[in-house]
């Protein structure tokens, strides 16, 4: 029984498109923090004084720090993206295959 049911779900053009969608999307946002996180890495070996230079002349605050803020704060906005997008267009494609496999 349940073999059946993978299978009718697997043949459901709703199901590849699910597929599709949700692994380019999530390459597309794994790319970009890969790319960010990477490049701080990269700011860390190959340019430390920029990273350390401070804010202000009355301040201990580095420019390595609101940076590195920005990374963490780009991780939850990026998490936030694609949970708004599964909660809307992978969800909406979830029922769609659902309910073409259902019995009537």
């Amino acid at each position: 029984m349940n073999d059946t049911v993978y299978q009718q779900v697997q043949n459901t053009p709703y199901f590849k498109e699910l597929v599709h969608k949700r692994q380019r999307f999530a390459a597309f946002l794994t790319t970009i923090m890969l790319v960010v996180y990477f490049g701080f890495i990269m700011l860390i070996a190959f340019a430390p004084e920029w990273l350390g230079t401070p804010l202000g002349p009355d301040t201990n605050v580095t420019r390595g720090i609101p940076v590195g803020i920005g990374i963490i704060v780009l991780s939850f906005v990026l998490t936030g993206v694609y949970v708004w997008r599964a909660n809307g267009e992978f969800d909406r494609l979830t029922k769609a295959i659902i309910s073409e496999v259902k019995p009537s």
